[in-house]
């Protein structure tokens, strides 16, 4: 079968692509090899021009360059986005133009093909920043998920040190949980909302055109090949340019913010076993570690694979939009795709740190990156 991989040249891409091909698949991606992701434009495509890749270059906001390359495609694994959660609150227009709109545009497209035995699933990397701050308890056990920290709550707790969200309906201190697929999405920044978007375009479209859809909510998904280049987003990228220039390593708020890290391999094992599954999903599907693990820890840990000395600095400063804390429950990625992450973040840190030392070493841009958003007063 013919699959189609939007922005399969990114970090994912560059995995999933090969994964693809040993299953037996052809592969088209469409791909526009953005600036910021690759850097300055790319001489001989490598791995994109091997046996059984074709590549065409050109954005999923064009709907003639998407039409071409869905002519013979049996599925679609949608991955072309921006990403970056602090830009996205100051680049809102582009951000909605590719996330949003190229969705649409693809939606379209398979709208006006439907029932000519085209395409008959969609996948769709999301991203669990739909959850917002995700499931909490109160200490009651009552279930909820708490809307996004204000930025006069993130000022207060800066003095306070008493950073978690809080119960709206009775104040109460929260505890976090595991989130759930069935969990309320709340979105708490400009690309949390376009992902959310365009999963319910996904969903309705689908429906519409007879297709089936999978959503797989990816948590923090880090690993040898992501970009390092980019500052807004991938925090182990930021770490490990820093941890090579002898630099500190900001660390946010109190240290104690937790992210679900989950290996690059472990996301490429989801897609395909979504892309092979007897009937789509039709649903959300969390893909994570299900395991958080503190951002102060994971930088100390970094450094350790490095074997630099540890430079994690608690900064106390906060960014707009993001989120305290994050743990994948991941009981439905067992139950429906039949998978158990294989990769152990110690292990999955080790990989990436061997790798980036292979690597050229880049400019440090977090600084500026910083800057951007404490100008627009979205950093404090």
């Amino acid at each position: 079968m013919l699959v189609l991989v939007t922005g399969g040249a990114g970090f994912i891409g560059s995995h999933l692509v090969p994964a693809l091909l040993a299953a037996g698949h052809r592969v088209r991606v469409l791909d526009t090899l953005a600036p910021q992701i690759h850097g300055a434009l790319p001489g001989p495509l490598g791995w994109l021009s091997g046996p059984g890749v074709e590549f065409r270059r050109g954005s999923v906001t064009d709907a003639a360059e998407v039409g071409a390359a869905l002519e013979g495609a049996g599925a679609v694994i949608h991955l072309a986005a921006e990403t970056g959660t602090g830009q996205s609150m100051y680049e809102i227009a582009r951000y909605a133009a590719v996330n949003v709109q190229g969705t649409a545009v693809l939606m379209q497209a398979l709208a006006d093909q439907a029932g000519q035995g085209g395409v008959g699933h969609v996948i769709l990397a999301s991203s669990r920043a739909i959850y917002g701050e995700g499931a909490w308890a109160r200490p009651d056990g009552h279930r909820l998920t708490p809307p996004p920290r204000s930025a006069a709550l993130l000022a207060t707790a800066q003095g306070s040190g008493a950073w978690d969200p809080l119960c709206p309906q009775t104040g109460a201190r929260l505890t976090p949980l595991p989130t759930r697929e069935d969990d309320r999405a709340a979105p708490a920044s400009i690309y949390a909302a376009t992902k959310l978007a365009q999963e319910d375009l996904l969903r309705i479209g689908a429906a519409a055109a007879g297709i089936g859809h999978t959503i797989l909510r990816l948590q923090n998904v880090y690993g040898e090949g992501q970009s390092l280049l980019n500052p807004y987003t991938g925090i182990l990228s930021m770490f490990s340019t820093r941890i090579r220039r002898g630099l500190a390593l900001p660390v946010f708020e109190d240290g104690a913010c937790a992210r679900d890290f989950v290996h690059v391999s472990d996301v490429v094992a989801a897609f395909v076993a979504a892309l092979h599954r007897a009937q789509p999903a039709d649903g959300a599907i969390n893909v994570g570690s299900g395991r958080a693990t503190p951002v102060l820890a994971v930088a100390q840990a970094l450094s350790a694979a490095f074997g630099a000395p540890d430079r994690a600095q608690v900064t106390g400063q906060y960014r707009l939009g993001d989120i305290r804390h994050n743990q994948a429950d991941i009981a439905r990625l067992g139950a429906v795709l039949g998978l158990t992450p294989a990769v152990a973040l110690e292990e999955g840190l080790a990989r990436f740190a061997a790798w980036v030392a292979t690597q050229p070493l880049p400019e440090d841009t977090s600084a500026r990156a910083a800057q951007e958003l404490a100008a627009r007063r979205l950093m404090g």
